[in-house]
């Protein structure tokens, strides 16, 4: 009798431990079903770089000599507008080929429905700010681009973070309030420019890099 109940009970314990399993494999198969994994830290850390070097080209373009801080206009503005274009573009096209070699060493794919929903969550706030910010360009407002461009960079990185690695919002609230404070000084643009743009990336970039990249 107490055989019979011993493997009663160990019977149950196998059967609680492989179903426990299961749903624990089926969980790790829906998570990685609803995120996208491939983003890649190195990726981020160039793109901070990338920031930073052209911030130092922005900042020997203006003359400082007679004042302390900042107000972009006329043509100098344009010209640092096209800086950061090419500054967006070329941590645009890093992050695609870098992202696109880590998926690859994963064996994922780096275009699927998961990777279009982050897509299209971080696009959204994204092309709408751009948008906005085009607008007070041609209405000759420049005073606060620096700070729109780090908020709604920010809102994106937040509005995208459900769909890959969670601590992406983190960056983005950081974005959020360096963006906020730029408004309330907008002569120091370029300073809160490289520590959002700059110096958040190279942090973020390398807790990715060392946690999940390695």
């Amino acid at each position: 009798m107490f055989s019979f109940y011993f493997v009663i009970q160990s019977t149950f314990i196998m059967n609680t431990e492989n179903y426990l399993k299961d749903i624990s494999e089926i969980k790790s198969l829906m998570h990685k079903s609803t995120r996208f994994f491939s983003l890649s830290g190195l990726a981020g850390i160039l793109a901070g770089v990338y920031a930073i070097i052209g911030a130092l080209i922005a900042y020997f373009m203006i003359d400082y000599s007679d004042r302390k801080y900042v107000i972009l206009h006329g043509e100098l503005f344009y010209y640092i507008v096209l800086d950061l274009f090419l500054i967006a573009l070329l941590s645009s096209i890093t992050a695609i080929v870098l992202s696109y070699r880590k998926a690859q060493k994963n064996n994922e794919s780096l275009w699927d429905a998961t990777s279009k929903r982050l897509l299209l969550n971080f696009l959204v706030p994204l092309i709408t700010g751009g948008i906005y910010i085009i607008i007070k360009i041609f209405s000759n407002h420049y005073g606060h681009t620096g700070a729109l461009m780090l908020i709604f960079y920010g809102l994106a990185l937040i509005n995208a973070s459900k769909y890959t690695l969670g601590n992406v919002q983190y960056l983005g609230y950081a974005e959020v309030v360096l963006g906020l404070l730029c408004s309330i000084f907008p002569g120091y643009v370029f300073f809160f420019w490289i520590a959002g743009f700059g110096v958040m990336h190279i942090i973020y970039g390398s807790m990715i890099y060392f946690k999940h990249d390695r």
